[in-house]
């Protein structure tokens, strides 16, 4: 294939021939599949977003963003080599509008012809001023083509926002010293398009000297091995089996520093208000005056000065301060009103609130519902229908919870299309006073995603955390609200993703996921990595699914049923998931999973194939023996000390009898737990956390407690206790259960295992 697009010219050496590409080394050495890139783990390792688009081919529009020599470039040629659709290159210096009218006419035809999609690929496209965009937007938009563009710069300050929009962005890494010797060492061992016919070898520091003055720019590296090397030789190519010594001068000379970007030709007007919107954005009040006096000083519009602000109280500001529009709009109409030279009082008034003023920019997700409306025109739900008009007839409004007939004044309900449930738009930031809010919105929205899916998943009961409005079940709703079950299961989430930790490209594995509370959690804070779920049932798996209907496909979690086992084998991880292994493993109470202390052994030794070197696996239990005691509680309710230190001892030789007669894992080791995830090879620590909730306890409840024949705390209680003093404390909590909710209190244990 290179020879179509490249000349050779050949040496005779006698009876060796001996081809020299004319291209550059570092054009030369471009990896031409996804196998070949090195370096970029976060966005193309295995089970990364990006490389499960690209092998199912299922790419949409992306812009490539990272320093120069760091492989947009190199992506795009892969994807060019991997995909069946059509591959169109343009690039942004030496193109202009008409190259690209020619690029969509192509473009339309084979999709009208052919039902063929082509891949557009624009190199350098911040380059392109607004209009050249422009032009290509609306074809972006109707599928047309998709774009794959490539830029040194932010593309939400430098590309049209209307383009970013519509696209998903992949930020790239300077490429660490490793895998810049590994680059190195690979096109030195190249027979074919690096240097592996010569015997090349280096001065003890010479080459690592070469990858460090590179500073994560393979380009940049490659252009000095291939000076180095073949200069190094009295005429190039030598014979083949040639020995080449690169010394550290001979390093030393090749190499040189990159030169700094700058654009010479850049606009002063809108380079200028560029780094003005970025110092302010930067905080930085000092860089923000200083651009700012160089504006006025230009004689630049003091309504676009002003504008600009405006427009960067919401975007950059937002909520973290919901004062800053109103000081700009303020400080604006006090410059109307008095002109220059005063008017340069209210202007850097502006400037310096908007600089030192907290910043958030989540009003962008204004544009992510946008998308979502523009993708599927949902219908409004049944229960928040105008009632006054269709009640009668159709049901409209039947089922919506009126939020000030409960406490806080708001109940956990449905408010997006059925099609949209699970969908987020706003992540609050935790900046001034958006941080304010943050964990009311969080936990609003953690608590309506759980009960949607435990009526789906008909998880009503014991827990008491689903509401039917078709069964008018009032009552269970107000012992749901009058319980803390809610903000326990939040704290739960938390507690389990503070412990992990995971990074933005993380695959994450959440065994237990029916309810969704750690999976939604999971596709929020790792969007460019991998969220997988393992559930019971093929009805919890359709269920969750519905959720993440509304997501993009290649977003959506991955989600398998394994209703025999905790933790799946390595041959299951390969076959039902994209990456056979996971960074982050988070499991909330498998209680029912400790049938007895070998099950620890059987956890850890599922987990560790399943985890990558450095992986992290984080488990919340219960254990019933750190759970409320009655005891406590009758103490609580009656003062009666000697009837709850009796049950209380009682209580005591309960969860203290032998694990074996407990089979169903009530009498589990902590110390037995860590020493099967020790005896595999991670690194433990544990963590007791204090729990409490208001819990409303039914007369239902005290029945099935003191069931002597099929309550084993009622059957144990009822022969180690009198009779009359188990009627005693039966009677006591019937008493106390009609006073209202009562604080249940136990003991939680968060276990970290990190593999070595």
């Amino acid at each position: 294939m290179d020879e179509l697009f490249s000349a050779r010219h050949t040496e005779n050496t006698g009876s060796n021939n001996i081809h020299t590409e004319t291209r550059p080394l570092a054009d030369r050495m471009r990896p031409r599949f996804l196998e070949d890139i090195i370096g970029q783990d976060h966005i193309v390792g295995p089970g990364r977003l990006l490389r499960r688009a690209i092998q199912a081919d299922r790419l949409s529009s992306v812009i490539f963003y990272g320093p120069p020599g760091t492989g947009k470039t190199s992506l795009a040629r892969v994807i060019a080599n991997t995909t069946r659709a059509a591959f169109e290159s343009l690039n942004a210096v030496l193109s202009g509008v008409k190259d690209i009218r020619a690029a969509i006419d192509r473009s339309d035809e084979r999709f009208r012809l052919y039902s063929k999609r082509t891949i557009l690929f624009v190199d350098e496209v911040h380059r392109w001023n607004k209009a050249q965009q422009d032009a290509l937007l609306p074809w972006v938009e109707n599928g047309t083509v998709i774009l794959v563009g490539a830029t040194t710069e932010n593309p939400f300050f430098e590309v049209n926002r209307a383009l970013v929009s519509r696209s998903r962005i992949f930020q790239l890494k300077s490429l660490t010293p490793d895998d810049l010797l590994e680059t190195a060492r690979k096109t030195i061992a190249d027979t074919e398009r690096g240097y592996g016919n010569w015997m090349v070898s280096f001065e003890e520091g010479a080459l690592e000297h070469l990858v460090a003055v590179a500073g994560g720019d393979a380009r940049s590296l490659l252009n000095a091995l291939e000076l180095a090397i073949e200069t190094s030789p009295s005429h190039w190519p030598p014979p083949p089996g040639t020995e080449i010594y690169i010394s550290m001068e001979a390093a030393e000379e090749s190499i040189q520093r990159r030169a700094v970007l700058y654009d010479k030709d850049g606009d002063f007007h809108f380079d200028t208000i560029s780094a003005f919107i970025k110092s302010v954005r930067g905080s930085d009040p000092d860089a923000a005056l200083y651009w700012l006096a160089k504006m006025v000083r230009a004689g630049e519009d003091p309504s676009f000065i002003f504008r600009r602000m405006i427009i960067l109280a919401s975007e950059d500001v937002g909520l973290a301060d919901p004062h800053a529009l109103s000081v700009v709009i303020s400080c604006a109409e006090a410059f109307d009103r008095i002109g220059f030279p005063e008017g340069n009082f209210p202007l850097a008034h502006a400037c310096l609130y908007l600089a030192t003023a907290p910043k958030s920019n989540t009003t962008l997700a204004f544009f992510d519902a946008r998308k979502e409306v523009d993708r599927e025109d949902a219908e409004v739900p049944n229960h928040l229908r105008d009632a006054s008009r269709d009640a009668e007839g159709f049901g409209h409004g039947e089922g919506y919870m009126y939020p000030h007939a409960y406490r806080n004044h708001w109940a956990a309900q449905q408010y997006l299309p059925t099609a949209l449930r699970g969908r987020t738009f706003y992540i609050p930031s935790i900046v001034g006073y958006e941080g304010k809010i943050r964990e009311e919105v969080l936990q609003k929205r953690e608590l309506q995603a759980a009960v949607v899916l435990g009526d789906e998943n008909n998880n009503a009961g014991g827990e008491l955390l689903s509401w039917s409005a078709a069964a008018k079940g009032r009552e269970g709703w107000f012992r749901r609200l009058e319980s803390s079950r809610s903000a326990l299961l939040l704290s739960d989430r938390n507690a389990l993703f503070n412990a992990a930790s995971p990074a933005r490209h993380d695959r994450v594995l959440i065994p237990l996921a029916e309810d969704g509370l750690l999976l939604w959690e999971s596709l929020r804070r790792c969007p460019e990595g991998l969220s997988a779920a393992l559930v019971g049932s093929e009805t919890a798996r359709e269920t969750l699914l519905r959720y993440s209907a509304a997501l993009d496909k290649i977003e959506q979690p991955e989600i398998a049923v394994l209703d025999a086992a905790l933790l799946l084998s390595p041959a299951q991880a390969a076959e039902w998931f994209s990456s056979p292994v996971f960074d982050r493993i988070l499991i909330r109470e498998p209680r029912k999973y400790l049938q007895k202390d070998t099950a620890f052994f059987d956890i850890a030794s599922s987990a560790h194939p399943l985890l990558a070197t450095g992986g992290v696996l984080v488990m919340l239990l219960s254990p019933p023996s750190f759970g409320e005691r009655i005891s406590r509680i009758l103490m609580e309710a009656s003062g009666n000390e000697e009837l709850s230190v009796k049950l209380s001892e009682a209580e005591t030789a309960f969860f203290s009898q032998n694990a074996d007669s407990q089979p169903d894992g009530w009498n589990w080791n902590l110390k037995n737990l860590q020493k099967a995830f020790d005896s595999k090879g991670f690194k433990v620590k544990t963590e007791t956390i204090e729990q409490q909730e208001e819990r409303l306890i039914g007369s239902g409840d005290i029945d099935a407690w003191f069931d002597r024949e099929n309550s084993r705390w009622g059957k144990f209680m009822g022969k180690t206790l009198d009779s009359g003093d188990f009627s005693q404390v039966e009677h006591c909590l019937r008493q106390r259960i009609q006073a209202g909710p009562l604080k249940w209190k136990w003991k939680s244990v968060l276990f970290h295992a990190k593999k070595l």
